[in-house]
């Protein structure tokens, strides 16, 4: 999964389970975390606010237009928003996130030197070459 198309998962995921009066708390808590990330990074640019907000009330309509907001502010390539994003959804759907169904596609540009950190899934390197 594109790192944008998790966010937009797990913000439409976070606002269904938010709408409810029984939603559990981990999945209110994890998105509203998400959405606080997000705000901060769009808090000088009131045109994405606004749909970040008419996105949680209408996500079909807003969706490509919110698509385009995370992309210009580089949202998509934000760590701590994408761990928040997994949050959403590992609390959301445990067992599609244990299956590896939220993965996000990451494309490295560069000269990459090592990797370090935990794996509980799968790791898949395809080619891989020297970047320009």
């Amino acid at each position: 999964m594109e790192p944008v198309s998790l966010i937009i998962t797990a913000l439409v995921a976070g606002a269904v389970a938010a709408s409810k009066d029984v939603a559990e708390k981990g999945v209110k808590d994890a998105y509203e975390g998400l959405r606080a990330l997000i705000k901060r990074r769009f808090a000088d640019n009131n045109g994405a606010k606004v749909v970040l907000e008419e996105h949680e009330k209408d996500p079909e309509t807003y969706e490509v237009p919110l698509k385009k907001k995370l992309t210009e502010a580089a949202i998509d390539r934000d760590a701590e928003i994408l761990r928040a994003a997994e949050e959403v959804m590992k609390q959301n759907d445990p067992e599609g996130f244990k299956d590896g169904k939220y993965n996000t596609t990451v494309t490295v540009a560069g000269d990459v030197f090592g990797v370090a950190g935990t794996n509980t899934g799968t790791v898949n390197v395809g080619n891989v070459t020297k970047g320009k």
